[in-house]
């Protein structure tokens, strides 16, 4: 059954959605689960801006952290870990979730195609050949396997691109046969409450520079160093958290720190508009607005 105690709070980055979910949280003794994509990172807790340790001790926080930057991490990956979650808890008990990944709130409220398993030598083949071979070129091997899929993709995707050839490749089926089929949403759209903050275009401007300057004051070269040390592919989602080719430009004596800096700045804010735009066009009148 669908969970109907919950309430969902998107927003772009920088939007203050962390603070206003802590707040909810203790008015309604409630738990907060991360609904971002970046912030299920181990190593990058600064960088991408996941909740004070501090705020963590006041209430429970769910799915922080808790993946290695070296595992692939999908929807629906995040979507068994949230189910496997509400299944401890009780059914009384008021779930916040908490992010800025509009395609986990989709998936929460209409379900997600149940996806098949793939066996680890299946996906390590795929995932070597995407390493050695780069995007481009598996992007023309899954043209000829599945053209229909192909012309959806970016040909830079590496991972969208690696992921449907191996469950083509584990199945026999298209991964647009798999998506077709229905999924069950995990919380009930027709009681939950549902946020959507919207803040100013200059103060969202405003808070990202002072944020990523505090980030640095915090030790977000210092999680990047530790990054890098892994040796991991650029087509790792983790490493494509903003900020880590930036501040790793810095590191290598490519880009002075106040470019890396700025430039860092200005990801952020394109990253947010992309943000606000698919969350003013997806998301009905059924989200309220925050200013």
């Amino acid at each position: 059954m669908p969970w109907r105690n919950a309430t969902l709070l998107a927003g772009p980055t920088a939007s203050g959605k962390s603070s206003l979910a802590l707040d909810i949280a203790q008015k309604k003794n409630g738990v907060i689960i991360n609904t971002d994509s970046m912030q299920v990172y181990a190593l990058l807790r600064v960088l991408t801006a996941r909740p004070a340790v501090e705020d963590e001790k006041i209430v429970p926080h769910y799915l922080y952290g808790h993946i290695h930057p070296s595992e692939p991490y999908s929807t629906g990956n995040w979507l068994r870990d949230v189910e496997a979650l509400l299944a401890a808890l009780t059914s009384d008990r008021h779930v916040i979730f908490v992010g800025g990944t509009g395609l986990y709130f989709r998936a929460l409220l209409g379900g997600l195609s149940p996806m098949p398993e793939v066996s680890d030598d299946v996906r390590q083949y795929w995932r070597e050949r995407l390493n050695n071979e780069g995007a481009v070129s598996l992007h023309q091997v899954l043209t000829e396997k599945d053209a229909a899929v192909a012309k959806t993709l970016n040909p830079s995707d590496g991972q969208r691109i690696a992921r449907a050839l191996e469950v083509i490749d584990a199945t026999g089926k298209s991964i647009g046969w798999w998506q077709n089929q229905k999924g069950f949403p995990l919380v009930d759209p027709g009681q939950a409450e549902r946020l959507v903050i919207a803040p100013g275009r200059n103060i969202l401007k405003q808070r990202i520079a002072t944020r990523f300057d505090q980030m640095i004051d915090e030790g977000a070269l210092a999680e990047v160093e530790a990054l890098n040390s892994l040796g991991l592919s650029d087509s790792m989602p983790a490493m494509k958290a903003i900020g880590v080719q930036q501040l790793s430009d810095y590191i290598k004596g490519e880009k002075t720190l106040d470019e890396a800096i700025e430039l860092s700045k200005i990801a952020t804010r394109q990253y947010a508009k992309r943000q606000m735009t698919w969350f003013r066009n997806q998301l009905d009148d059924t989200w309220q607005r925050l200013e």
